[in-house]
């Protein structure tokens, strides 16, 4: 009876660790489908037929031209969706607020700050240049809402969500400011701020990927970390983890990977906020496992997003950033749904 007894207990980590691999399979899966789909549909009519021709090298130097122009939107969606995904979960766990995103704790409007100024003031241009001057930025206005957050009696999770709030209105109103008195900055601005994956080249993707690269190590690095974190400080201490570092690593990471995305496709919201909660609902509180799930899912809804505007109004397109709040409200709502009924 004992040895009958013991058998759920030991094989329940071991189903919960299957359960979670098949459903990494299947999140790639979906992945693969949406990069498929994101170099068929566009403003002209490709067909899958004429997209497989491609690929395999077979197809007109006309139709390999329009399938092969999608490539760098594609390839700059799969990072910028992972990038955003992967930094809304870091930031949800180091504040253990579940709506901690980077555009509610003031990192993509720093971000946007910076690259506003040095447009308007230093004449800056280009996405290298918007990624280098986005970083300082996203962590100025990272540590400044950290320090704001942090108080007297300790870090408060509404005041840190407070003062990201309070910060982001700043500077927004600062941005306002400049683009309406440099009509040269606004008209650059405009298109920017929106976000949008389209009109960008392998140029801006190679600029971003270190940043991605980097801020991805640190967070999965991070993962067993954060395990501790949300068990409170001094738990997190007695298994060995210093809250203190963890935080700020997972500040950094976070940090590093918003201003990335946000210097190369504008600040779109709605995606670190939205993904985290759905893959929780997913793989449950392990965040080696929701970093990594982040990952690929991330860039799923974020394709997706950009697929739906450029065939909604073909031949013309709904930016990206528009459409993200549209898919992402759903899912969402779906995932405190399911929380709740888990509760």
């Amino acid at each position: 009876m004992a040895t009958v007894s013991q058998r759920p207990s030991g094989g329940a980590p071991h189903q919960g660790t299957a359960r979670r691999v098949y459903g990494m399979f299947a999140a790639l899966a979906a992945l693969a489908l949406a990069l498929f789909a994101s170099v068929m549909f566009g403003s002209l009519t490709t067909s899958f037929g004429d997209v497989v021709e491609v690929l395999r090298g077979t197809a007109d130097p006309q139709l390999t031209t329009v399938v092969e122009s999608r490539y760098p939107r594609t390839a700059l969606g799969v990072l910028a969706g992972l990038c955003l995904a992967v930094a809304g979960t870091l930031m949800q766990g180091i504040s253990r607020n579940h709506l901690a995103e980077p555009g509610l704790l003031g990192i993509n409007a720093g971000a946007s700050a910076t690259i506003v100024t040095a447009t308007a003031f230093w004449g800056a241009s280009g996405s290298t240049a918007a990624m280098w001057w986005a970083l300082p930025g996203a962590l100025a206005a990272g540590f400044a809402v950290q320090a704001i957050g942090a108080g007297r009696s300790g870090r408060s999770q509404v005041r840190l969500v407070l003062a990201g709030a309070v910060l982001s209105a700043v500077l927004m109103a600062y941005i306002q400011a400049v683009t309406l008195t440099k009509p040269q900055v606004f008209d650059s601005y405009r298109y920017w701020v929106v976000g949008a994956l389209g009109g960008r080249d392998f140029d801006v993707f190679q600029s971003m990927l270190p940043f991605a690269g980097a801020g991805l190590v640190l967070a999965l690095l991070l993962g067993r970390g954060l395990n501790a974190l949300a068990l409170g400080d001094s738990t997190a201490a007695a298994l060995g983890a210093n809250p203190a570092l963890v935080r700020a690593g997972g500040l950094a990471a976070a940090t590093v990977l918003s201003a990335a995305a946000t210097a190369a496709v504008g600040p779109i919201a709605f995606v670190g906020l939205a993904v985290p909660h759905v893959v929780r609902a997913l793989v449950g509180i392990d965040f080696r496992w929701q970093i990594a799930f982040s990952a690929v899912v991330g860039p799923t809804l974020l394709l997706t997003a950009d697929i739906i505007g450029r065939v909604v109004m073909r031949p013309q397109e709904l930016m990206v950033g528009v459409v993200t709040a549209f898919v992402g409200a759903p899912a969402l709502l779906i995932a405190v749904r399911r929380m709740r009924g888990n509760t």
